[in-house]
């Protein structure tokens, strides 16, 4: 990770410097879908679609001819609790089974003709556990965060976030309820398969962990901070960076939507560029897609992390571009408009 010196202010300052959509190129999408061989409205959130990747890529029409895929990962402090049914081990072991190309993700990579990258954030220096201090301190958060936005480079059609971390979904959890509200059981799922004991185990280190750092969690950032965890940060960080470039971007599940919604309880706008690939079955997910206002492209009972639920969206975003460019308009096709 770089040793650069950052801070979260300087992180907050960035995040204020958001750029707008590209009205012009959405009017544009919107302009074309009336022309085409189709009654109004009849491809639904494929139109829908079309229309957002004109926006945030600032053209018209859209192109998904270079769709990335990011996969971070970092290790908790709070795993030493007993909060997954895996030891963390597994992260940096996950970690060499993508570089190797076993993963889900790669497969699913392949079939959608993405390139994935894999960046691992101090695998052998787990966070703190946070129910005993912060997850992290002010510069390891900013720089994380810092490193997250070094992963937009120029030129990306798409940018597809996903996380690895064994308990991440436990610190997920925790910043849904830090800034959502709530109880700890409403945002406390199974992650890898923990039930029972050490599912209440691990509802309860959520619970300890808000309960202990409440007074100190005074904005998103420093939410972040106290239960967030280094993938979490480094995604917040994407997100920020391809709101500046104007990159459009997927995000995977619940941990990924739950480091983004840092920025949505920051400013209700931060996530336009952003849509959630799917629903995950962990039951937290669909309560934080409600308080973010947003509706999952996918719902298949998905559950694996790892991006692999936005590398599964690719290709439907990619015919939403298809159907968008490619159809005839009805006057090219000598077909008769709507009557009246």
């Amino acid at each position: 990770m770089s040793t650069a010196p950052a801070s979260l202010d300087e992180i907050r300052r960035i995040a204020k410097e958001w750029r707008a959509g590209d009205t012009g190129a959405g009017a544009e999408a919107r302009a074309r879908q009336a022309t085409l061989t189709k009654p109004p409205g009849s491809l639904g959130r494929l139109e829908q679609i079309a229309e957002w990747l004109s926006v945030w890529q600032g053209r018209h029409p859209p192109r998904l001819d270079r769709p990335r895929v990011v996969v971070f990962a970092g290790n908790h402090g709070v795993a030493a609790r007993g909060v997954s049914a895996y030891p963390a081990t597994v992260t940096k072991q996950m970690v060499a089974n993508f570089i190797a190309g076993g993963a889900a993700v790669n497969q699913l990579c392949k079939a959608a003709d993405a390139d994935l990258r894999v960046y691992e954030m101090s695998l052998d220096e787990p966070t703190a556990d946070f129910t005993l201090e912060p997850a992290m301190s002010d510069g390891e958060c900013a720089r994380a965060i810092a490193y997250g936005m070094m992963a937009v480079e120029p030129g990306l059609d798409l940018l597809c976030l996903g996380e690895m971390g064994i308990a991440n979904t436990t610190s997920a959890a925790a910043l849904c309820l830090a800034l959502f509200g709530g109880k700890a059981s409403d945002w406390t799922g199974p992650g890898t398969g923990v039930l029972g004991p050490a599912l209440a185990a691990k509802i309860a280190a959520v619970e300890a962990g808000v309960a202990r750092h409440r007074g100190a969690m005074t904005d998103p950032f420093e939410t972040l901070r106290h239960v967030g965890g280094r993938e979490l940060a480094a995604i917040v960080g994407a997100v920020i960076a391809a709101r500046l470039a104007r990159t459009p971007v997927l995000l995977d599940g619940f941990a990924s939507t739950a480091a983004a919604a840092v920025l949505f309880a920051a400013d209700k706008v931060a996530l336009d560029h952003c849509l959630v690939a799917h629903l995950s079955a962990e039951p937290g997910h669909r309560r934080l897609l409600s308080a973010i206002g947003q509706a999952p492209l996918l719902d298949l009972g998905m559950r694996l992390g790892e991006a692999s639920g936005a590398a599964l969206a690719i290709p439907l975003l990619k015919a939403a571009v298809a159907c968008h460019a490619g159809m005839a308009t009805f006057a090219e096709a000598g077909v008769s408009g709507k009557s009246g």
